[in-house]
């Protein structure tokens, strides 16, 4: 399996309304409403019509879904973030997130939750799903760190 199929769409299936039935390449199915998506970023504002978001397929090579090829796309790992965390989920792209805010290598932000540099890969590049206590100490540190300063 390729390091990042689980960003690759293998299916798409538009439901109403403005939500998506994705699979992924590594056999996940998820659901994700895009409607606040849409109202938030103007260049997804033609989607607002629902005969052009029904339109959705996946893109030539997987990693986006397309509804205009090349004019109007959404890609895999952004859908897949969108879609762990409407699930209850915690997506790769808030240890990224917490990261870059908190001027953390991958080194110092895996020393300062105490978990390996490799399972932190893991988790920020999204092939593992991040436990609710991983989150939960990237929170708290943070917490610290302000209080400290």
């Amino acid at each position: 399996m390729r390091k990042q199929e689980h960003f690759r769409i293998v299916a798409v299936q538009a439901e109403k309304p403005h939500r998506l039935r994705l699979t992924f390449g590594d056999g996940a199915t998820l659901n994700v409403d895009l409607a606040a998506v849409i109202e938030r970023i103007p260049a997804l504002a033609p989607l607002k019509d629902p005969r052009l978001f029904a339109k959705a397929r996946v893109g030539e090579w997987g990693w986006t879904v397309d509804w205009m090829a090349g004019e109007l796309e959404m890609a895999g790992d952004n859908l897949r973030a969108e879609a762990v965390e409407q699930g209850g989920g915690i997506s790769h792209e808030r240890i990224w997130e917490w990261m870059y805010r908190n001027g953390l290598t991958l080194d110092t932000a895996a020393q300062a939750l105490g978990i390996s540099r490799r399972m932190l890969a893991y988790y920020r590049s999204g092939q593992k799903p991040i436990p609710r206590h991983i989150w939960l100490a990237c929170v708290g540190w943070e917490a610290e760190r302000h209080k400290a300063a």
